[in-house]
């Protein structure tokens, strides 16, 4: 496990040396990787932004294909939150059924609910950017039963927004240290 949280915490020194190992399979283990990042309530475990950034850097280099990376990335984040998002609308209604808990009192699944009735297309926008919130924005919005419709527009444009933003940022930082 240490080798691993090593292996995630520094991606960026890593990525030449999975790409030369997997060729073309690279594509498909950066997916999962950022589809589980956004997906799946594991996140501290693994990179998103800085993963980002370190493929542009590397497609900058040539080693990976920037047309290919960019649309993938933006699907694998909108599947990832979309995934999340039916995991806390399945979850929620069955957490919340003991009155007494602590953890799962019932009133915190109402306050959730009225939040994201209230400002819930809107932070869904802005969670994309915060790294630890962009994992539970999603699951949160489906426990509060956020109407789907609306997280799906919001999080659609969150996907367009971050992805791209951080991966051209990176490949424009990939170009400088590769040109200059």
């Amino acid at each position: 496990m240490d080798k691993l949280m090593e292996f995630f915490g520094h991606i960026d020194q890593h990525l030449g040396g999975l790409i030369d190992q997997y060729g073309g399979w690279v594509y498909v283990i950066l997916f999962l990787i950022l589809f589980c990042e956004t997906g799946l309530i594991i996140r501290p475990a693994l990179p998103g932004d800085s993963l980002l950034l370190a493929v542009w850097a590397v497609a900058a280099a040539g080693l990976l294909d920037i047309f290919i990376v960019v649309p993938m990335f933006v699907l694998a984040s909108f599947l990832g939150s979309n995934t999340n998002y039916w995991i806390g609308r399945w979850i929620g209604p069955r957490a919340f059924r003991l009155p007494k808990s602590l953890l799962f009192n019932p009133r915190h699944l109402e306050r959730a609910h009225r939040f994201y009735g209230k400002y819930g297309p809107g932070m869904m926008l802005f969670t994309r950017f915060v790294p630890v919130v962009r994992t539970f924005a999603p699951f949160t919005a489906g426990v509060g039963v956020m109407d789907y419709r609306k997280f799906l527009l919001y999080d659609g444009i969150g996907a367009l927004l971050w992805s791209p933003s951080l991966i051209l940022l990176g490949f424009w930082g990939g170009n400088f240290l590769f040109t200059g």
